[in-house]
């Protein structure tokens, strides 16, 4: 199992402990993602990448942004949570 997935299921696992539902996802291709979902505003949803190969390794938004260092998972979860979270919440 490559760095980038083990980063990635750390991630889903500090997701999933703020009330998120999370998974990692890997494609046809071999690349893997976490996807996740707010289940309270179930249209609010991310996609997660992580680059390893790259010293120190980062979380990376959907939309290609650098978000967070991967050894941090729940400080990278924290960021997610709130660009996730419904108005309400």
């Amino acid at each position: 199992m490559d760095d980038s997935f083990q980063h990635l299921e750390r991630l889903a696992d500090e997701l999933d402990a703020r009330g998120l539902l999370a998974r990692v996802v890997r494609t046809q291709s071999g690349r893997a993602f976490v996807r996740v979902i707010n289940p309270n505003a179930t249209t609010l949803t991310e996609n997660v990448t992580c680059r390893a190969q790259a010293t120190p390794a980062y979380y990376w938004w959907s939309w290609g942004e650098r978000m967070h260092k991967a050894d941090d998972p729940a400080g990278a979860a924290t960021k997610v949570a709130r660009v996730l979270a419904a108005v309400s919440e």
